[in-house]
Parts: C-alpha cells; sequence; structure tokens
C-alpha cells in the first residue's frame, strides 16, 4: 500500500479483529484481570474485546482508561531516551482507588488496549511509566514479590521502523498481540466517519469488512 493510500476499517471488521484475538487470549490461558484502554483509539477495541474475553459465569474485566498525547513538534529527539518528553498524560490512573477497591494492579494480568502501534512511543510510554508506578506500590504495600504481567493488544501494527522498543519479555512471550500488521500507510477507522455508510462501503472495497 502506497503510503499516501488510505486503508479504510469497518466496524465489522474491528469486531472480528477483537473476537480473533480474545480466542487467542482464552486459548493460552491468559485472561486479564483488567484492561487499561489508551483513551482516543482504544477505547472501542478495549470494550468490544472484553466481551469476547468473558466466559459464563465470570464477571465481566474492569476496564480502566489513561490519555496520552503525542507531541512530535517541540524540536526534541525521537529517540527512547526523549520519549516521556514527547508524550504529555491527559488522564491516568487513580492507584488510590485502584487500592481501595480492587486490590491494585500488583499481581494482575493487566491488556493494553489500543488502535494502533504506529511509532510504538505511546505504547512504550504506557508500560514504562505503569511499570514504574505500580513497583513503587509495591514497596508502599509491601508486595514486591508479586508479579504484575503487561500485555498489549493493538487492532493494527504498522510495518515501520519504530522509535523505541518494548521489553522483551512481552515480545518474546507473545503477549504483544496485533490483529493485523499493515503497511505503512492512512488508517481511517469508523470512528472517524464523518460519512459512515460511505466509509463502510470503501471499507468493504478493500476487503476490510
Amino acid at each position: 500500500m502506497p503510503e499516501n493510500e488510505r486503508m479504510y476499517i469497518s466496524y465489522n471488521n474491528i469486531h472480528k479483529l477483537c473476537q480473533t484475538v480474545a480466542r487467542h487470549i482464552l486459548d493460552r490461558d491468559e485472561r486479564p484481570d483488567v484492561i487499561i484502554a489508551i483513551t482516543g483509539g482504544g477505547m472501542i477495541p478495549a470494550r468490544i474485546i472484553r466481551s469476547f474475553l468473558k466466559n459464563k459465569g465470570q464477571k465481566n474485566i474492569p476496564i480502566q482508561a489513561i490519555g496520552l498525547s503525542l507531541y512530535e513538534d517541540l524540536g526534541l529527539d525521537n529517540g527512547a531516551e526523549s520519549i516521556g518528553k514527547e508524550v504529555v498524560r491527559t488522564q491516568w490512573l487513580d492507584f488510590g482507588a485502584l487500592n481501595q477497591h480492587f486490590d491494585s494492579l500488583i499481581g494482575k494480568r493487566v491488556l493494553i488496549v489500543d488502535e494502533v502501534d504506529d511509532t510504538r512511543t505511546t505504547l512504550y510510554y504506557a508500560v514504562s511509566e505503569l511499570e514504574k508506578e505500580i513497583a513503587e506500590q509495591q514497596i508502599i504495600l509491601n508486595r514486591k514479590n508479586e508479579e504484575t504481567v503487561f500485555s498489549i493488544f493493538v487492532l493494527h501494527n504498522k510495518d515501520k521502523p519504530k522509535r523505541a522498543a518494548l521489553p522483551d519479555s512481552m515480545m518474546n512471550s507473545g503477549r504483544y498481540i496485533a490483529a493485523q500488521t499493515v503497511p505503512d500507510g492512512w488508517l481511517c477507522y469508523p470512528w472517524d466517519a464523518e460519512d459512515i455508510e460511505e466509509h463502510t462501503v470503501l471499507a468493504k472495497a478493500q476487503g476490510n469488512d
């Protein structure tokens, strides 16, 4: 797909991708205890995949949200060292409330959800900051021996060089899950469409229905 070609994705396609990935997660016996959606693109796939991760008799998996904005116009170096300066938190977890009502995230399986892995900068920031803050909570609560396991689910991974690297422990254990890897190009998601009927027609024409 040329860089300037637009790839249209239908709601039906996203629904099916979430269903397929949920089956994969359940087959691996890695059902998460909590889902963390990156606001914007991660909210809808997080809600859909939760439905498919629920087994009969089980409670719904709680969904938390974090908001991150990526600023690339600051004239900063784009290496991993400057990632914390490029990403701005617009919404974050209330660890005090989590500790009170959910027994914290310590020792849990946590699935981070976003729509696309583009430069990987946002995902890197989310994982590294959450790991750091949970480590701090482990010290505060004297629970240093409990392991919190992070996984990532994205609808699409763009096949392009990344500006940051996720932990080897995640990448080598199958805990990074991209429903599809696609060429680097412009992805058009249905929640951004002004005319959803036209958008769906274009998605079907590309086989993304």
